[in-house]
């Protein structure tokens, strides 16, 4: 008996439950034209690569890419190559986020120790009318 396999396919519902999203998100990763699903009827049909972008889209927002920069990212992509653009883009970005990132940690850090230096010139004032600000 020969074998037909078919390529797996995923519904809407099979990617949101994998990647715990809900399928509003799914949906809307398809307006912006992230992902393009096949359809049989009303059916979304999701194939392997469909998958494979879902995940890549959804790395990236956890590394802090808009979704612009995601989808230049993946566009990059080309199978059998060597892929060097995409890798020194997305270095980039990485070291642009973490340079962002470590800036924000100090403007925390900067403000943390104003926030302290405010609280205890208060804590000094009370002390010195009798009241305890603790």
């Amino acid at each position: 008996m020969p074998s037909s396999e078919q390529p797996k396919t995923y519904s809407i519902s099979d990617l949101a439950k994998e990647f715990d999203i809900t399928t509003r998100t799914i949906r809307f990763y398809e307006d912006k034209g992230l992902l393009a699903p096949e359809r049989r009827g009303q059916t979304r049909i999701y194939t392997p690569a469909d998958r494979t972008t879902l995940k890549l889209i959804l790395r990236g927002k956890r590394l802090g890419l808009s979704l612009e920069e995601s989808r230049d990212i993946i566009g990059m992509y080309s199978p059998g190559q060597s892929n060097e653009e995409q890798l020194k883009t997305l270095i980039d970005r990485i070291r642009g986020r973490k340079e962002t990132l470590q800036q924000q940690l100090h403007d925390i850090e900067v403000m943390m120790l104003d926030l302290q230096e405010s609280e205890q010139r208060c804590n000094d004032a009370l002390r010195e009318l009798g009241v305890s600000g603790d």
